[in-house]
């Protein structure tokens, strides 16, 4: 297990944030999983790391806040928070997060003050959110298994065994239990450089999506990039958001979404399941909405702001890959959203815009850029899922078929 934990961190350094020499670490972490943080910190100073800068939080503190504190300490995010972190990216810093959710901490919290909480949070990290999403940051995040979490998703088990059997398929999608992960995980990353580079030279401008309680066309914007694993910052430096990861993405043009999509497995959204929604959209936005579980928590995401009525993200991962190959759901989006393909609700990734770094708030409204303070993926792909794409020229081409790539 130590041996394990040693690689699975040295990955979190070497390829997810990939630390440069004389770079500082803002390390975001769970107090439960210190054994990985202070691992984490050991890789990174190895790697050459100025600084490793730990922030440690814990869910717990946070769910009695939203039960018992008053209304003006939700509306109010402390500053000094994002000022903090805010003074090293300015410096370059990287960042590396630990999470690991309890799937249903938060069910019994008003829907009403978690919508406050988070909407203030978002609205006091508007910075922080253009560093990340616009690529000048490089980050990554990995997962932390804790007991609730195990529980969920081995009830029969004993807790140990729960425990044992959700570190065993992390280290497994991760490819931590291969020889060698760092090698393996460069072989991942150039297999998802040939999808990208395919779907880039055909510039799609409409893909077709069908399958059971899905049938919707979504328009990409002219200029779209898609992107896939690795990503390049704006200093030129190669990074991996999520360890792990088996998409390629790009973004949809705003006003260009229409039809109906079916949910295809629970989204874990501030620790409260939504499972089982539809969505109907017409010119991009979304005009209808219904969920078997977590409704209300569904309606606070997608009224968030005017730009969480649309979508940001387009990601397409196939049927069959490690992940979905464990037929686990894994209540964490991390996870699931790299065993399906998906969307997101609310702000496009810039770096998925040619010439992102010269465009002014006219241009980007003009492309069909979508921004908002949140950006959450929930995941529509299955073994059913067809995907067909259309040229500026009028070529169609089977981009999926039965939930895999279909070239």
């Amino acid at each position: 297990m130590q041996n394990l934990m040693e690689k699975y961190a040295e990955l979190a350094v070497r390829i997810g944030a990939n630390v440069q020499k004389d770079q500082v670490v803002l390390l975001k972490s769970p107090i439960m999983a210190v054994d990985l943080a202070r691992l984490i910190t050991k890789k990174a100073y190895e790697a050459g790391a100025k600084d490793v800068i730990v922030d440690y939080n814990d869910q717990e503190i946070t769910k009695e806040r939203l039960l018992h504190a008053n209304d003006d300490v939700l509306e109010n995010f402390p500053k000094w928070r994002v000022d903090g972190m805010m003074t090293y990216l300015r410096e370059g810093a990287c960042i590396i997060n630990i999470d690991s959710s309890n799937p249903d901490l938060m069910k019994d919290v008003d829907s009403s003050r978690m919508k406050v909480f988070a909407t203030n949070a978002a609205k006091a990290s508007v910075e922080y959110k253009k560093q990340v999403l616009g690529g000048e940051t490089a980050w990554t995040i990995v997962a932390y298994p804790n007991i609730h979490w195990a529980k969920k998703m081995f009830p029969e088990l004993s807790d140990d065994a729960a425990m044992e059997a959700l570190w065993k398929n992390i280290f497994k999608a991760t490819r931590t239990d291969t020889p060698d992960p760092v090698d393996a995980w460069k072989e991942h990353l150039d297999n998802l450089d040939k999808r990208v580079k395919f779907l880039n030279e055909k510039q799609f401008v409409k893909l077709h999506y069908t399958s059971s309680g899905t049938d919707l066309h979504v328009e990409l914007p002219e200029g779209h990039l898609w992107v896939g694993g690795g990503q390049v910052s704006t200093k030129g430096e190669t990074f991996l958001p999520n360890l792990p990861t088996e998409e390629v993405f790009t973004l949809p043009k705003k006003n260009g979404v229409n039809g109906t999509l079916q949910s295809t497995k629970p989204l874990n959204y501030q620790s409260t399941l939504i499972d089982n929604f539809t969505m109907t959209f017409k010119e991009g936005r979304i005009v209808d909405f219904t969920a078997e579980t977590g409704y209300d928590s569904l309606k606070n995401l997608i009224e968030t702001d005017e730009g969480s009525h649309f979508l940001g993200e387009v990601a397409l991962v196939p049927h069959h890959s490690p992940i979905s190959n464990t037929n686990l759901t894994f209540f964490n989006t991390l996870y699931d959203e790299n065993a399906s393909c998906h969307f997101a609700v609310g702000s496009a990734y810039l770096l998925c815009v040619e010439n992102s770094e010269t465009l002014t708030d006219a241009d980007k409204e003009r492309i069909g850029v979508n921004d908002s303070l949140t950006h959450v993926d929930f995941m529509v792909g299955s073994e059913q899922l067809d995907i067909v794409g259309t040229t500026k020229d009028g070529e169609t081409v089977q981009i999926f078929t039965k939930g895999n790539w279909a070239f």
